[in-house]
């Protein structure tokens, strides 16, 4: 019994270190980067269609600047398109659910069925797939937003949303050098106490 605990004790600690030093797709660089005291690079993206694009700049600028701290996280979109795919959401599975058991939910209203819910009852494993990617379509465009927002100590870097593409990797480069150095050179001007 306490061989299984010591086990299961180990394999927790292991799992969770494992967790936490994968983030952002870079191994092992999450955990040193939690305690640098350098700039804060911070991308806000469309995770569903961004996230290849920002782990590959990650990697390029955690080896060229391995004094940036680089965070990662979801532009979440309006909160009415978040509401809609949360409504769309339930609204499927509450559909496929219905289509399965067969109720009739026009009976319930007093209205005759339309003849797209009668296909739906005759052919249910086509009614439930269609039902599912399409809800699944739509959801995902709500949530979509095309973001691509890079922000270094909090200010602007780039934005896709404003600029309508994404920046090249010497693009990037080029502003983190520009930013690199005007930090450098604020921070070496004296500062007067009155």
């Amino acid at each position: 019994m306490r061989l299984l605990l010591l086990f299961l004790v180990a394999a927790s600690a292991v799992v969770r270190s494992d967790a936490s030093a994968n983030l952002g797709g870079v191994p092992g660089k999450r955990l040193k980067m939690q305690y640098a005291t350098g700039p804060l690079l911070k991308f806000q993206i469309c995770v569903s269609g961004y996230r290849r694009v920002f782990e590959e700049y990650m990697r390029v600028i955690s080896q060229r600047y391995p004094d940036i701290r680089i965070e990662g996280e979801n532009y979440l979109p309006q909160p009415i398109y978040r509401h809609i795919a949360s409504f769309l959401s339930v609204f499927k599975l509450v559909l496929i659910g219905l289509i399965i058991v067969g109720k009739d939910p026009f009976a319930f209203f007093g209205m005759q069925a339309p003849s797209i819910w009668q296909w739906g009852q005759e052919n249910k494993v086509y009614a439930c797939m269609m039902v599912f990617f399409l809800s699944n379509m739509i959801e995902n465009q709500c949530m979509s937003t095309g973001a691509f927002e890079i922000t270094l100590n909090d200010v602007p870097v780039w934005s896709k949303l404003e600029s309508g593409h994404l920046p090249s990797m010497q693009q990037l480069v080029q502003i983190l050098d520009n930013e690199m150095k005007l930090n450098v050179h604020m921070d070496s001007i004296p500062h007067h106490r009155s």
